[in-house]
């Protein structure tokens, strides 16, 4: 089936599922839910094959740990859904409204897109994710995963299918594209008018040639280059823990933190005990020279590492003589995702607070908490780093438009 025969399903779908009640989505979750636990054993079998086949093609450890799921893994993501279903429903909800002089009622509410087009990489999580905040928010999802993970994202879809149908919705509000034609890529970002809205997940190279070549609207998610910034003020016990669960506490993620940047009135002491931190976590230091006079597995710093997302267990380390230093040094290399500050100078933390451009800034917080879960928001659809429609964790209510609703009693202008 063409890419643009799969949107116009997913069109009619989205027409069912924009007046779908709350009821109905939330039975269509529960059901979802059960699926993937009962069927659990056939959607890892598919997993292990694709795990196999990434071993084999030399895939890197950080993109197999996200390719990889497990028993805990699969309760986790239907847990999600369940979490999904007890949340408000955002379609409907009134922004804001007032009567107007003439006495006409105005309202905005929330509407959905209609239909969701979402690439993303090597996640299954992201397929169960993706569906489920969708349907809940009223859209269709038209989903492209990677060929790594295509037998994985056919065995979940194939059971969220079933699981849609069965609770009364049309089971195209959940569809798969092709992963094996890079066609089908191309296709999504030109099928504007059918697709409402497209939405990349993975690494620079992805979102940038998205970005870049879409004529369908896009929201980006970005890349994860998260800066930790130790203060002349921090209580440096509270910054070591800080700074190692931003990195350590899972690599893959984007909004692990991948650099460190340290004020030189605290660096002979917080240095020593943070860089042995790293060595037992087994985090190798890409340092400038005055980190590399601390330890000699300190490895020189280039350019390009204060630049780059690792996703993996490295971390670029710096020196600055001041804030505006720190400020400097991350407006040149940071992403926009997630900056953290740890200090016990309130003045300061409102000031790199105000000069930091980033979606969420963390005050003697790990950069892990940028989150829609933690955040309280229920699963999130990807960080948006961009600043127009959403920014931050995109969850529920940043998957609607709206619209204005206004009511009259013959009312003329």
């Amino acid at each position: 089936m063409s890419v643009v025969e799969q949107a116009r399903r997913s069109r009619t779908a989205a027409e069912a599922l924009a007046v779908a009640t709350r009821t109905t989505k939330d039975t269509a979750l529960h059901a979802m839910a059960d699926a993937l636990v009962t069927r659990t054993p056939e959607i890892l079998t598919a997993n292990s094959t694709d795990l196999a086949a990434g071993h084999e093609a030399g895939l890197s450890t950080a993109v197999l740990d996200r390719l990889a799921l497990d028993e805990g893994r699969v309760a986790g993501i239907a847990d999600a859904l369940r979490q999904m279903a007890a949340l408000p429903d955002p379609v409907g909800a009134v922004v804001r409204g007032s009567t107007l002089p003439n006495g006409l009622e105005l309202r905005q509410v929330r509407v959905p897109f209609g239909v969701v087009g979402i690439i993303y990489e090597a996640r299954p999580n992201v397929t169960v994710d993706a569906a489920g905040i969708c349907l809940k928010s009223g859209n269709a999802a038209l989903l492209r995963g990677s060929s790594s993970a295509a037998r994985s994202n056919a065995a979940l879809v194939a059971v969220l299918r079933e699981a849609v149908a069965s609770a009364g919705l049309p089971a195209d509000a959940v569809q798969l594209l092709d992963a094996t034609s890079r066609d089908s890529v191309k296709e999504l970002m030109r099928a504007r008018g059918l697709v409402d809205v497209l939405i990349p997940r993975g690494g620079a190279s992805l979102i940038r040639t998205v970005v870049e070549e879409s004529t369908v609207p896009v929201i980006e998610t970005g890349v994860g280059n998260c800066h930790v910034y130790v203060d002349a003020a921090a209580d440096l016990s509270k910054a070591v823990a800080v700074t190692l669960n931003a990195k350590t506490q899972r690599l893959s993620t984007c909004n692990t933190a991948e650099s460190l940047l340290v004020h030189a009135a605290v660096a002979d002491a917080f240095l020593p005990p943070m860089l042995a931190a790293f060595a037992g976590a087994g985090v190798t230091v890409h340092g400038d020279d005055r980190v590399a006079r601390f330890a000699d597995a300190v490895v020189p710093a280039t350019e390009e590492d204060y630049a780059t997302e690792y996703l993996s267990a490295d971390i670029s380390v710096a020196v600055v003589d001041s804030l505006d230093a720190a400020v400097a040094h991350i407006r040149r290399y940071g992403t926009g995702h997630t900056e953290a500050i740890v200090t016990d100078s309130q003045s300061t933390a409102r000031e790199f607070v105000a000069r930091v451009d980033a979606a969420a800034v963390m005050v003697n917080a790990s950069t892990r908490f940028t989150d829609g879960g933690e955040f309280g928001f229920g699963a999130e659809i990807g960080i948006s780093t961009q600043k127009l429609h959403a920014r931050g964790p995109m969850g529920l209510p940043e998957l609607t438009s709206t619209k204005y609703v206004v009511t009259g009693d013959g009312h003329l202008r």
